[in-house]
């Protein structure tokens, strides 16, 4: 192999979607046992089941134009691996690149912009763009992935899905393709194809299986081009349940009590797309009675929940958080959800909807719950009325939970030794998933989450009011027995839900 050294890749290690590249066909794939994975830096690299074939390895270069990096696998999983995925769905890619290439491509050429939108439209509008894209959130579907990124770089353009919240390459398109791909997106989406200078939000609704899907869509151009983000939002995988999200059992008994509450303000903490919203929604589909009447103001509405008012917020008319606020509190509601206190103006709001014996629930971006208290002080809000409307703050993380299928007992000394060292017993079992066809040989299926749940009692009410910093809250709060995000994450390993590297990965800011 010209000295060079042949990588060995585990099944995990394979690629969760195959790559589209010119010059190689399904049916060359299937011949020869190969799965190209990554073109990048003028190489390709290759899973080959006779890596020592020279032949073929010569004929790679031809047709890449490039150099080739071989690796191998166990055939057994080669051979899986392409019978899934080089199936006829893949042959139908093939076809849709091969009818684009007749086509000559979609590359815009031309300098005038009238000229480039019209030929755009045409080009988005072909039935091969169409099955492209249809094919893409397809698969996005079928992998359980939460969002869907297509980002254009130099030379290639990157498709990249967000599965259990991590984000994993997929596949990489034609660059020649960006344009037409971009334009049918925004077509769906009801964008404005011609404006590429400023970032577009716009909606997709669609039956993928028989199933009722909405896609968030996002736009933002970046130095090559338009970069794309659609969310997934699958009416039939929410789960509103709290008993399912993961909290243990005094946990879910005290928050139960809190949301019994006539008034006040509950808040949920956390950074981006760590499940606040689905946390409040759960909340509210417990608490939810003919006898109460809910008003929720979002920004988006993500999902309709049966029996609730819900208000989706245009800032670009002037229905922001505040104005609606307003408004609402004249519609008689007893409970107020509010997508994200972002500013004072909001935040006094709540507050006076608080005093005047509304429930309100909302979100805030804090790492941890105490410290959600001194960021509403530091916004300005009076640390009297804080003290007297706060009922509760729960923090939050999502872990990917150890697959069923695959899970099996492991862990390494030193990862037993750090387990230790965090106060776990050392004979308690550690978990992994090994990888299989579930989880896409990732380990992991679905999410769960961490918890950390601050109790407004007498004594951070005390605190609050003398502007005590969040040291000394959290301090009071662990002596009053709040478990930290991370102790509750000791508890999902102990309990074999997820892995230690998981909750490392959520709960430390260094």
């Amino acid at each position: 192999m010209n000295g060079k050294t042949i990588i060995y890749l585990s099944p995990e290690e394979f690629p969760r979607v195959p790559l589209v590249m010119d010059g190689i066909s399904t049916r060359f794939i299937r011949e020869n046992r190969i799965i190209p994975f990554e073109w990048k830096d003028n190489t390709l690299k290759v899973i080959m089941a006779d890596p020592a074939d020279q032949e073929l390895v010569g004929a790679l270069r031809v047709v890449s134009e490039g150099d080739v990096l071989v690796h191998t696998g166990d055939p057994a999983v080669i051979d899986e691996h392409i019978s899934r995925f080089y199936s006829r769905e893949q042959r139908n890619l093939d076809k849709i690149i091969e009818g684009i290439e007749e086509k000559g491509g979609y590359e815009l050429i031309g300098d005038d912009e009238e000229e480039d939108l019209g030929h755009l439209k045409d080009l988005a509008s072909e039935t091969p763009i169409i099955r492209l894209v249809n094919l893409i959130i397809t698969r996005a579907v079928e992998s359980r992935a939460s969002d869907i990124h297509i980002e254009p770089f130099e030379d290639e353009m990157k498709v990249r899905y967000r599965i259990d919240g991590v984000l994993n390459d997929v596949e990489s398109t034609p660059k020649r393709l960006q344009a037409a791909i971009v334009s049918r997106i925004k077509i769906m989406a009801k964008l404005n194809i011609a404006e590429r200078r400023l970032p577009q939000d716009g909606r997709i609704k669609l039956l993928v299986a028989g199933k009722e899907i909405a896609i968030r869509v996002s736009t933002i151009p970046i130095v090559h081009g338009e970069s794309i983000v659609m969310r997934i939002l699958d009416r039939e995988s929410i789960v509103i349940d709290l008993d399912r999200l993961g909290f243990s059992r005094a946990m879910l008994a005290s928050l139960d009590r809190l949301i019994s509450r006539p008034n006040g303000i509950i808040l949920v903490t956390g950074p981006t797309g760590s499940g606040k919203t689905t946390t409040l929604y759960g909340a509210l589909d417990k608490i939810n009675s003919p006898g109460k009447k809910i008003i929720t103001v979002e920004d988006p509405v993500e999902y309709q929940l049966k029996g609730v008012n819900q208000i989706q917020v245009k800032p670009g008319i002037g229905l922001d958080f505040a104005s609606t606020l307003r408004h609402i509190v004249r519609q008689d509601p007893d409970i107020i959800m509010i997508g994200e206190i972002r500013d004072l103006e909001t935040a006094r709001i709540a507050i006076q909807s608080a005093l005047t014996g509304h429930l309100v629930f909302s979100t805030l971006h804090t790492n941890d719950a105490p410290s959600a208290i001194t960021r509403l002080l530091d916004m300005g809000v009076e640390n009297f009325l804080l003290s007297s409307t706060i009922r509760g703050i729960l923090a939050q993380r999502l872990v990917r939970v150890i697959c069923p299928d695959c899970r099996r007992r492991a862990g390494t000394s030193g990862e037993v030794e750090e387990l230790v060292a965090l106060g776990m017993d050392s004979g308690i079992p550690v978990y992994r998933g090994e990888g299989c066809e579930a989880c896409a040989h990732t380990g992991f299926f679905g999410r769960s989450g961490l918890f950390e749940l601050l109790i407004v009692d007498d004594d951070i009410r005390r605190l609050t009011l003398k502007g005590a910093d969040e040291r000394e809250i959290r301090a009071q709060a662990r002596k009053a027995g709040m478990a930290t995000l991370l102790e509750d994450g000791m508890e999902k390993i102990r309990m074999g839900t997820t892995t230690l590297d998981e909750v490392f990965r959520v709960t430390r800011e260094d």
